[in-house]
């Protein structure tokens, strides 16, 4: 019976030390997988050693730290894209509803500081105030018109007043876009109408262009038509001028009377005078030829 008891007393002794053994091995590997630490890509890992945050920050990859003491927060510096409404009033005095759009990070040197300083929440702390801000700011200089003619201008100037408020902290404006301006009703009916009637205009005075244009051409055309014409009588008469000439220097009077005689139809005219020379001096010789005989 002491036997029994010595083997029972041998077995527990050894399953305890199982126990301990296997108590000691879970603590290690707890130790030893709280000692590890890994910085994903884009991003720096902040430590803070009973909850006191170093100045000294870890990079992308993996990193030991001191177990149980420390703890590793991680702040991602990948540009983050943040959408927000933003109210401001023109100086023109009209109520400007206004969604933009902001990509930003946090610089890698800033992650430590802006997580001691101000926490993780740093995006509602402070980028979007500085955004309203300045939405209001540069809003207020520009009429409601403008603002919708000069966007790009507008949002450059959002963007550096943005950039100039967050940068101090380590917050680094990528871009900055807005996305749409919303107005009263009222104010957009005025614009439409305002654009309308310069559609309106513009179509007139291209209108009257076109007319102007076209009656150009006409009076162009009547012109050169004009021209030709002359340059086409002005051709046929010097052309005309030219065969009468030469006719002329052609002419003799043989050649008169011979014509005269071959278009002569036989009678005789019942009045003499300077019209018909040639008849009446064909009569003459033929008179004068008569006697002689």
């Amino acid at each position: 019976m002491n036997g029994n008891v010595v083997d029972i007393k041998e077995k527990s002794k050894k399953t305890g030390r199982i126990i301990a053994g296997a108590v000691v091995g879970v603590i290690a590997l707890v130790i030893v997988a709280s000692s590890a630490a890994v910085v994903p890509t884009g991003s720096t890992g902040v430590i803070t050693t009973f909850g006191k945050v170093s100045e000294d920050t870890y990079s992308e990859g993996f990193h030991l730290k001191i177990p149980i003491a420390q703890e590793m927060v991680i702040i991602s510096n990948k540009i983050q894209v943040y959408e927000t409404d933003a109210s401001a009033v023109s100086s023109d005095l009209q109520t400007v509803n206004s969604k933009i759009a902001i990509n930003y990070r946090v610089k890698a040197d800033s992650s430590a500081s802006i997580y001691k300083n101000i926490g993780p929440d740093y995006q509602s702390v402070i980028l979007t105030p500085a955004a309203q801000e300045s939405m209001k700011s540069v809003t207020a200089r520009y009429t409601a018109e403008h603002l919708i003619t000069q966007r790009n201008m507008v949002g450059e100037e959002i963007k550096e007043m943005l950039e100039s408020k967050v940068s101090e902290y380590g917050i680094q404006i990528e871009k900055f876009n807005i996305i749409n301006f919303d107005f009263s009703s009222e104010f957009n009916a005025a614009i439409e109408q305002k654009q309308v009637a310069e559609q309106n205009k513009l179509r007139a005075e291209t209108e009257k262009e076109q007319k102007i244009i076209e009656a150009e051409a006409e009076a162009e055309k009547v012109k050169l038509a004009a021209e030709a014409q002359a340059e086409s009588i002005k051709t046929k008469a010097e052309a005309q001028a030219e065969a009468n000439e030469t006719i002329s220097k052609s002419l003799s009077d043989e050649l008169i009377k011979y014509q005269t005689i071959e278009k002569w139809d036989g009678v005789m005219p019942k009045v003499a005078s300077s019209a018909n020379p040639l008849l009446t001096l064909d009569v003459d010789d033929s008179a004068e030829k008569g006697g002689e005989s």
